[in-house]
């Protein structure tokens, strides 16, 4: 499993024009699900989400969590974390999970992070996304099950 976490003032999605999750400051996590993905891997990767510290605090810095700074999450599926660029210039995505598997994992995700953060919104499994993200910092970090 991969998340790729973007600390952010705003981010919103949209889907056909229509925004269908949008947050102020917080996390905007891109999730990418293997095959051989389970919940227990997405729990350990939910606490360490959930327990990021990577907010400044009144010294400027990086000490606080989502739930210090009363953060918000947008969650949005994207299979493409599991590209597989080695052979040529067309990405490969063997390696990214089976739709059903996935999406019930990505739901499971959305779920968990709502134990943990009041306000989780979320994009659309499969569907073609809009993503507007005013990265703040620039501060982007990525987490990989295989090496957590």
């Amino acid at each position: 499993m991969r998340f790729l976490i973007q600390r952010v003032n705003n981010a919103a999605v949209s889907i056909d024009h229509i925004t269908v999750g949008e947050i102020k400051q917080g996390f905007c996590v891109f999730v990418g699900v293997s095959n051989s993905d389970t919940r227990q891997i997405a729990d350990k990767m939910i606490q360490k989400l959930v327990n990021l510290r990577i907010f400044s605090d009144e010294n400027g810095k990086t000490n606080l969590n989502l739930s210090s700074v009363n953060g918000e999450l947008l969650i949005i599926s994207q299979f493409t974390l599991y590209a597989d660029c080695k052979h040529g210039n067309r990405p490969s995505f063997l390696n990214a999970g089976k739709p059903e598997p996935s999406e019930q994992l990505y739901q499971y995700i959305i779920e968990k992070c709502r134990e943990y953060v009041p306000k989780v919104q979320h994009g659309e499994f499969g569907a073609d996304m809009q993503v507007s993200i005013v990265n703040d910092g620039p501060f982007t970090v990525w987490l990989d099950s295989e090496v957590l």
